[in-house]
């Protein structure tokens, strides 16, 4: 049986004072609920040191937004796994479709950042997933086959808990509009057997992850589709009450 993950992903939200007033609204309510999987909030990196310390190895886990690719060195304005493994990060976003968009990441940088990760034990979430574009052209397969191939490479992987996937059509991030249950079920499906394929030992462990306006009134059909293991929650994440519904509906 995978552990359901709920992680959050708080994007460019709430200063680091905003962060521990959360914070102390939420970590009552998560100990009181003791929902049946693991929660984790994807952060700024401002925001990681204090927040992992408030957490303090509970229930609650830290995870980062992006990292670099590069270990150290003369890359102003980067932050290495190594700073956000010391300042109390177990986990780290990679890929997300803000970061291709934004930012110009392409699937060779998706692959440098998931390796600067597994260098520093942290736990890639590894993002993948199509445009509106895309799926209407029937593509949709086929480019996240691509970005699932092209970010792992030729990785190996001794346990399935040092992986996760985030599936996320773009389409469906922070638009309101989500995959019908089905359509993420059988995409998570595809995901996994491409897994079985590449990294057969750990396949049937690695818990992949629904991403796309997924709220407290979707979350549990959602979640109740065999290959979709958890989400990766945007807006929802900002509400104390929102994200304690979704990991109840786990």
């Amino acid at each position: 049986m995978r552990t359901p993950l709920i992680a959050g992903n708080w994007k460019m939200h709430k200063t680091p004072s905003e962060a521990l007033t959360w914070l102390g609204d939420f970590l009552p309510k998560l100990s009181d609920q003791n929902p049946n999987a693991d929660v984790l909030l994807g952060v700024p990196a401002t925001h990681i040191a204090a927040m992992a310390a408030r957490a303090g190895g509970g229930p609650l886990g830290i995870a980062a937004q992006d990292l670099s690719a590069f270990d150290e060195g003369a890359h102003t304005g980067e932050i290495s796994g190594a700073m956000l493994r010391d300042a109390g990060a177990t986990h780290v976003i990679i890929g997300h479709s803000e970061r291709r968009a934004d930012h110009h990441e392409d699937d060779a940088t998706v692959h440098a950042k998931v390796a600067a990760a597994r260098r520093h034990q942290l736990v890639p979430i590894v993002c993948v997933g199509e445009s509106e574009e895309e799926r209407d052209a029937g593509q949709a397969e086929a480019v996240v086959l691509r970005q699932l191939e092209a970010a792992l490479g030729d990785m190996a992987f001794s346990d399935a808990g040092q992986l996760v996937i985030a599936y996320e059509p773009v389409w469906a991030i922070g638009t309101g509009r989500t995959a019908t249950a089905s359509d993420a079920g059988a995409m998570a499906s595809v995901i996994r057997d491409a897994l079985k394929r590449t990294l057969p030992a750990v396949a049937d462990g690695v818990r992949i992850l629904y991403g796309g306006s997924m709220k407290p009134g979707n979350a549990a059909e959602l979640l109740a589709q065999e290959d979709i293991d958890g989400g990766l929650i945007g807006g929802a994440s900002l509400q104390t009450d929102d994200l304690l519904a979704i990991a109840t509906a786990a």
